[in-house]
């Protein structure tokens, strides 16, 4: 394993949802708090920006050729020009059940539907307003599942058979594996945690899978990322240089680089490299990363 290091330009205030373009080789991701969209270039290393009207909690990358943000009225389609210039159009609207509400972490499953969560923003109310909804050529439908505070975490294996889920709010820190039928897009109900965080240094944000089937979850708070096996054993925890990493990804050229988004702490946590903080930071852990499904199933009007 190689060492992290910062690979963005800009300090995000809350970095999340690292997506790897195979096609462009790029990495997309955001800064909720900031509501931008960011774009790394792999060759070059240059980094652009895109400012908008809401906070972004989480994209996708389309076949299209364009990014789908899930913000906070809906969930829009986004034509990156030359930056800041953006083109913005509204794929669905939603009508939250709770004020103060946005989506927050969400992926593509293999068949290009888009999987988001949403929260209330203010965790302090730690508020089981929270679901899981679907885009598809349907529109947005659901909630499909509920009764979260703070969804996250989400990925799918690489067979298309299990689904995951984490709350990452103080009161909850688990980890959901749900049966998944990636034909029907339908989700087996929620049991017992896969894995209860709460012993474990950090509590669970962001997820990647690896070709092993390999769950890899952000401890944020604990400068950590976790690897858990199938089974739900920790196998190994990796080291970061700032106490909030968010969300990991896998990319590069053969997809064994895993990003790490990170977030700016109230207060400097000791211990860390403050200077990092909202930084994106890459290694090399030793495995390969699987490419991000696109999304496909545009709702038909």
């Amino acid at each position: 394993m190689t060492a992290a290091f910062a690979i963005s330009s800009a300090r995000d205030r809350v970095g999340e949802s690292p997506v790897w373009s195979v096609a462009t080789q790029s990495l997309y991701w955001v800064d909720i708090e900031g509501q931008r969209i960011h774009r790394l270039d792999w060759a070059s290393r240059t980094q652009s920006s895109w400012a908008l009207a809401e906070r972004v909690g989480c994209i996708a990358l389309s076949n299209r050729g364009t990014v789908i943000a899930a913000m906070e009225s809906g969930i829009f389609e986004v034509e990156l020009q030359d930056a800041p210039l953006a083109r913005v159009t509204c794929l669905a609207t939603i009508t939250h059940p709770q004020d103060g509400m946005r989506f927050n972490d969400g992926r593509c499953d293999a068949k290009g539907r888009f999987w988001i969560g949403t929260m209330v923003r203010d965790m302090g109310l730690a508020s089981p307003a929270g679901g899981i909804y679907c885009l598809d050529t349907q529109g947005l439908r659901g909630p499909v599942l509920q009764g979260y505070i703070t969804p996250n975490g989400m990925a799918f294996s690489p067979d298309g058979t299990a689904a995951y889920l984490s709350d990452s709010h103080p009161s909850r820190q688990s980890i959901w594996m749900h049966s998944f039928d990636a034909t029907t897009g339908e989700w087996g109900p929620q049991s017992t945690p896969w894995v209860d965080m709460k012993p474990l240094p950090g509590r669970p944000d962001g997820a990647a899978m690896d070709t092993e089937g390999c769950y890899w979850i952000c401890g944020n708070d604990a400068g950590l990322v976790h690897r858990f096996s199938p089974q739900g054993a920790l196998l190994q925890s990796l080291p970061v240089p700032v106490s909030k990493p968010a969300m990991c990804a896998f990319g590069g050229p053969e997809l064994r680089h895993l990003f790490v988004t990170s977030i700016q702490p109230a207060t400097p946590a000791p211990g860390f490299d403050a200077t990092l903080d909202g930084a994106v930071l890459v290694l090399e852990p030793g495995v390969q990363g699987l490419p991000e499904p696109l999304f496909s199933q545009f709702p038909v009007r």
